[in-house]
């Protein structure tokens, strides 16, 4: 349990517990074994400049991974984005702090003994308050450039992706795999194009007949139940009178053989 404090003035300590984060032999990994710190109860005041700046002293800090739960340890895709797939965490978090040597890791868990450590200090403050709230309003503003070219070059990406897989596709048609099946595509005399603007224009305004079809299906249906319960009533009456004229006429019936 390593002891640490938000600021001189604060009266009671918060406890990080740290250990050296180990993972299976031959598991492949982003966090390295013998040289990361797994660290738990991380406040969400302090970020991963804060923790690297905390252990610092025990050696150089190579990166810092502060995530809302304890992972695989598996190496994911880092986010490149600086506008998208950021996800703000709440709450008490955990970190994985990765040393270039494996000595700092022991350094890390021996600063146990020593007093608290601060978290901010006059040369590194961290925020809060309304300074928080001002630098994460800044940090939202988008520069519409710096936007645009981001998006330019993951399309161009994504196209030279898609090409790859085209290619891939035609080059592997028609050929047996190990077991001897052929995979077969669906093509058409009309293959697929992409979507312009007006085309999908087009593709609204149909389904914009399609539910106003829909509704008047809906009312005339309506119409058609209460014009069958009408007829219904008109004949029930009709029998009614039918039944009185029959009895009529038989009781008025007389025997006449010429």
């Amino acid at each position: 349990a390593l002891a640490v404090k938000f600021a001189e003035r604060q009266r009671s300590a918060h406890c990080l517990l740290v250990k050296e984060h180990q993972v299976r032999e031959g598991a492949n990994t982003a966090h390295p074994p013998r040289r990361t710190l797994f660290v738990l109860n991380v406040p969400p005041y302090c970020g991963p400049d804060s923790l690297s700046r905390l252990f610092s002293r025990c050696g150089h800090v190579q990166s810092v991974d502060v995530c809302d739960k304890r992972g695989s340890g598996e190496k994911k895709d880092k986010l490149t984005s600086r506008f998208f797939d950021h996800k703000a965490l709440k709450g008490f978090q955990v970190a994985y702090v990765v040393f270039r040597k494996p000595a700092a890791v022991q350094a890390a868990k021996a600063l146990s003994q020593e007093g608290p450590l601060l978290i901010s200090t006059e040369s590194h403050p961290v925020k809060t308050g309304i300074s928080k709230w001002i630098a994460s309003y800044e940090a939202s503003i988008v520069n519409p450039k710096e936007l645009k070219a981001e998006v330019d070059a993951y399309m161009q990406d994504y196209d030279k992706k898609m090409a790859e897989e085209e290619a891939k596709a035609a080059k592997e048609e028609g050929v047996p795999d190990e077991e001897g099946w052929v995979k077969v595509t669906r093509k058409g005399r009309k293959p697929g194009l992409p979507r312009t603007e007006a085309a999908n224009l087009r593709v609204l305004e149909k389904e914009k007949q399609k539910r106003a079809r829909k509704e008047l299906l809906n009312f005339y249906a309506w119409q058609h139940r209460e014009a069958k319960r009408e007829h219904i009533a008109q004949l029930r009456k009709k029998f009614e009178e039918d039944k009185q004229r029959i009895a009529l006429m038989r009781a008025q019936r007389k025997f006449r053989p010429y």
